[in-house]
C-alpha cells in the first residue's frame, strides 16, 4: 500500500493561511521638526546669507580696488622717478600691494552666491522642504567656516610674513636704517590687520546663535524622514509596522 506525502499540501494551506491573515498596521509618521519651524529657519538662513553677500562684495571688491590703485600708483612713481631710493621703495610697495591684490583672488571669504543656491531648491512639499532646509544648512555652515578661516592665526602670521620680509628687504636689501626696515613693517601691518578685522562676520555671528538655539536638530542630523519597519504580532495574524 503506497501511502501518499501529506507534508507539501499542509505546507501550501499555511502559506495561503498566513497570505490571507497578514495585515498591515496604519503608517505612522515621525517628523522632527514642525513644518511652520522648517520654513521659519530656511528664511533665517537666507536673510542671513542675502545680507553676509552684501557685506562681502563691498569688503572684497573694496580691497581689491585699494590693493589695485596703489599698484598702479606706485608703478607710475617707479616709472617716472629718477631717485633710487623711490624707485626701490615704490617697487617693493608695488610688489607688496600686487601681491595683496593676488591674495583676494585666493581669500576664503570670496562673494558666493549662497541665497541663490537656496532659492534654486523647490519647496513645495514638506520633504522637500526638509531636504532644503538642511541644504541650507550646510551652506550656511560653510559660509561661517569661511569668515573664521579669514581670521584665523595662520593668516595673521602669513601677512605677517610678508610684512617682516618687506621691512627686512628695506633695512638690509637696501641699507637704509633699521628704523626705516621697521617703519615699513609697521606701516604695512597696519593696513594687513585692518583688512583682516574688517571682513564680515554676520554669518558666523548668528550662525553661532542658530547652533544655541537648535542644538538637539543639527548636529549631523537629517530633516529627509527616515523609514523603518518591524513586525508585530497580534490575535488573528501578523502586522507590520512602519515608521517614517
Amino acid at each position: 500500500m503506497i501511502r501518499k506525502n501529506t507534508t507539501q499540501p499542509t505546507l501550501k494551506i499555511l502559506f495561503f493561511l498566513l497570505i490571507f491573515n497578514f495585515h498591515f498596521a496604519p503608517l505612522q509618521a515621525q517628523t522632527e521638526i514642525p513644518d511652520s519651524l522648517a520654513v521659519k529657519r530656511i528664511q533665517f538662513i537666507k536673510n542671513t546669507l542675502e545680507h553676509d553677500l552684501t557685506k562681502t562684495k563691498r569688503w572684497w571688491y573694496g580691497w581689491l580696488g585699494a590693493y589695485s590703485a596703489a599698484t598702479l600708483g606706485q608703478g607710475a612713481v617707479y616709472l617716472t622717478s629718477n631717485d633710487k631710493s623711490t624707485r626701490q621703495d615704490m617697487a617693493l610697495g608695488a610688489a607688496t600691494t600686487l601681491l595683496g591684490a593676488a591674495g583676494q583672488f585666493i581669500s576664503p571669504l570670496t562673494p558666493v552666491n549662497w541665497p541663490g543656491q537656496i532659492n534654486s531648491m523647490p519647496e513645495n512639499t514638506r520633504s522637500e522642504r526638509l531636504e532644503k532646509l538642511t541644504k541650507a544648512e550646510t551652506l550656511f555652515s560653510e559660509c561661517a567656516m569661511r569668515e573664521k578661516l579669514v581670521r584665523s592665526w595662520k593668516n595673521h602670521a602669513l601677512t605677517g610674513a610678508v610684512n617682516l620680509g618687506g621691512g627686512l628687504i628695506t633695512w638690509l636689501g637696501f641699507k637704509r636704517s633699521v628704523w626705516a626696515g621697521a617703519g615699513y613693517f609697521a606701516l604695512n601691518t597696519a593696513v594687513t590687520e585692518t583688512q583682516i578685522w574688517t571682513q564680515p562676520t554676520l554669518a558666523k555671528r548668528n550662525f553661532r546663535k542658530y547652533r544655541q538655539k537648535y542644538p538637539e536638530d543639527f548636529d549631523g542630523i537629517s530633516y529627509v524622514p527616515r523609514v523603518s519597519w518591524s513586525l508585530k504580532t497580534y490575535p488573528g495574524g501578523i502586522g507590520v509596522k512602519v515608521v517614517f
